[in-house]
């Protein structure tokens, strides 16, 4: 029997008998609905028993799923104006510690600045599923703030708590094999987002093969959908070529001849848990597991995109005061603007050592308006402690790849003797730690320049964000 279809069957039957003890209350009909689910909600909020409790939370839940998309930003709003901090509490508890700073006050003043929507949210997920349908709610969310920026206070409440609820500790790390449920198979076909799986026969050749393994972590409450996934290949040596890896002739090799396994593809599967980290947890968990497995593996690296890169170097062509390159590079580069141009030898000859120069200051020099490095997969692997290994030139000809970063792609290679080190280079300095091929290519007369801030900081910062299923490898 599966456990989790067990419990949530029996959270339904309590929340069914549950029904039975509240009161009549507000119908939720089609005049109003979101005004009656307002009320569910301070019933909800002033409600002490359980039972009762989850059977309001499922009927808010379930009216949630059948509003519209104006409905449910109307809901939203509610939320915000309705179901903020107590303000006369918050104004007495800050009276309170102005004439006494001891920590009972404090703590009077915590609780007091608390949104009561916060706890309303706690209570919601008493529902069947509830937590399933809260991370939908989140995914609608995140959409609405683009339009309606003062949502950010109630996204707020819903990262803050998911966080919690969504902690290292609650997740299940799993391998997925070709002998994984079909239902679970399907949704990595269709959460994959990096390097697009065409359908079951190319899924098969990525799972399959004994040098092929994939992990996904998955929460007790979501037990069959994965939160995040990430897909590795085992090798003889560090790959500068996604073609390589993907080729449907590429003849596999014994698991027990790999020396390195490569991270090449991760996603995040749930839009609704954008922001909620999971990535540095899974790529630690993965190669724990893996090294305990396959004690030869001695070299744990990445084939990963560059997302930020193609728009970045649009920008450094048109400046005339660019630092990255000079009016000979940039003339140079004129012939990426031609579709052809990779497969003509002499032309990407002339273009490669320009184009991987470019990049090496991208990556070392250029920061956004914030002062950070602007590319997004970047700062996720490099904050975890990696170190740039090496800038690999047509590596990935999909048209995505060639419209955001023309091709190149990056190896960050973890080498656990120095991740402490490099992570507190990175956070504490904002120090790209990279090897020394990597560092020479930025030529010598730019690599003392200043970093330069890149106007486009905001909406950079925010790929990694819009980047929920298209996270990094």
């Amino acid at each position: 029997m599966n456990t989790t279809s067990f419990f949530g069957d029996m959270l339904q039957a309590i929340a069914d008998r549950g029904r039975k003890f509240l009161s009549p209350g507000p119908r939720v009909d089609g005049n109003n609905p979101v005004e009656a689910m307002a009320a569910l909600c301070e019933a909800l909020l002033s409600g002490r028993g359980e039972a009762s409790g989850m059977a309001l939370a499922t009927d808010i839940l379930d009216n949630w799923r059948r509003l519209d998309a104006e409905g449910q930003r109307n809901f939203m709003l509610v939320l915000l104006s309705r179901f903020g901090p107590d303000t006369a509490a918050l104004e007495k508890a800050i009276d309170s510690y102005r004439n006494n700073r001891s920590p009972s006050a404090l703590l009077e003043l915590h609780v007091a600045a608390e949104p009561r929507r916060q706890e309303l949210i706690r209570r919601f997920n008493l529902a069947p599923n509830g937590i399933a349908t809260l991370v939908r709610m989140r995914e609608a969310l995140l959409r609405m703030k683009s339009h309606l920026p003062d949502l950010e206070a109630v996204d707020s409440d819903f990262a803050h708590l998911f966080a919690s609820w969504f902690n290292r500790g609650f997740l299940m790390l799993k391998p997925i094999s070709w002998s994984t449920p079909a239902d679970i198979l399907e949704k990595i076909i269709r959460y994959e987002a990096v390097h697009h799986i065409g359908g079951w026969e190319e899924l098969r050749r990525r799972l399959a093969p004994p040098d092929r393994r994939c992990f996904a972590f998955f929460h007790p409450q979501l037990a069959d959908d994965p939160l995040i996934f990430v897909e590795v290949a085992l090798t003889r040596d560090i790959p500068a070529d996604i073609g390589d890896l993907l080729r449907e002739d590429r003849v596999p090799i014994a698991e027990g001849d790999a020396t390195t396994a490569v991270f090449y593809s991760i996603s995040n599967c749930q839009d609704g848990l954008r922001g909620i980290s999971f990535g540095n947890f899974l790529i630690k968990q993965v190669v724990e597991d893996l090294k305990r497995d396959l004690p030869r593996l001695d070299t744990f690296v990445t084939l990963s995109p560059v997302p930020g890169f193609g728009e970045w170097l649009a920008r450094e062509r048109r400046s005339e005061a660019s630092e990255a390159m000079t009016d000979a590079d940039k003339k140079k580069l004129e012939v990426i603007e031609e579709s052809g141009w990779p497969d003509n030898a002499e032309l990407a000859a002339k273009v490669q050592p320009v184009l991987t120069a470019a990049a090496a200051f991208y990556f070392l020099k250029a920061r956004n308006s914030r002062g950070r490095v602007i590319d997004p997969v970047a700062r996720f692997h490099l904050g975890n402690g990696a170190r740039l290994e090496r800038i690999n030139f047509l590596a990935d000809r999909s048209p995505r790849a060639m419209r955001q970063s023309h091709g190149l792609m990056v190896n960050y290679l973890y080498n656990f003797d120095d991740i402490e080190k490099n992570h507190e280079a990175f956070a504490a300095r904002s120090e790209v730690v990279a090897s020394a091929p990597v560092r020479k290519l930025v030529p010598a007369d730019r690599a003392g320049r200043n970093l330069i801030p890149f106007p486009g900081g905001a909406q950079s910062d925010n790929q990694k964000e819009k980047g929920s299923k298209e996270f990094s490898a």
